[in-house]
């Protein structure tokens, strides 16, 4: 079956957050990467564990789950990827009296790009994220290396 949909990849990222103290300082930044086109959200939850370790999950739209938005524009961002199980599954991360934002996003820059490639006849074989503390290590590594030869 093929498809005439320009969809870049899929993917998730988890926020630790201690004391559950979510500022939301990096809102602005991520605004700008969906205005910019770079992604767009498809779901966004925050959980809270309390310190006894009840866990509240909640629509970052509604942050103090009173049923008002305190942030309107994330308002019906839930694809419904992110379900019960995968809330609880994510939940066992977060450490008693934290709070932790989930945000699953689709990287739209990457969409165009591989339609052209499936219309040229390619095919994406494998698509894989390099964890982000495995390149700071090894580009730590390689400036390590770098000073020591200079």
């Amino acid at each position: 079956m093929s498809v005439n949909v320009d969809v870049g990849p899929i993917d998730y990222l988890a926020l630790e957050f201690p004391g559950a103290r979510l500022t939301g300082e990096g809102m602005a930044e991520l605004i700008r990467l969906v205005d910019a086109g770079i992604i767009r959200i498809l779901d966004m939850r925050a959980i809270v564990r309390t310190t006894e370790g009840t866990v509240t999950a909640v629509a970052v739209t509604d942050l103090d789950g009173d049923g008002t938005l305190d942030l309107a524009v994330f308002d019906g961002v839930e694809s419904d990827l992110l379900d019960e199980e995968d809330l609880a599954e994510v939940a066992e991360l977060v450490q008693p009296g934290n709070a932790l934002a989930v945000i699953v996003y689709e990287n739209t820059w990457a969409g165009p790009f591989v339609s052209a490639m499936r219309r040229a006849g390619a095919e994406v074989v494998a698509s894989v994220r390099v964890p982000a503390d495995a390149v700071i290590e090894r580009i730590e590594a390689l400036e390590t290396v770098g000073a020591e030869a200079g």
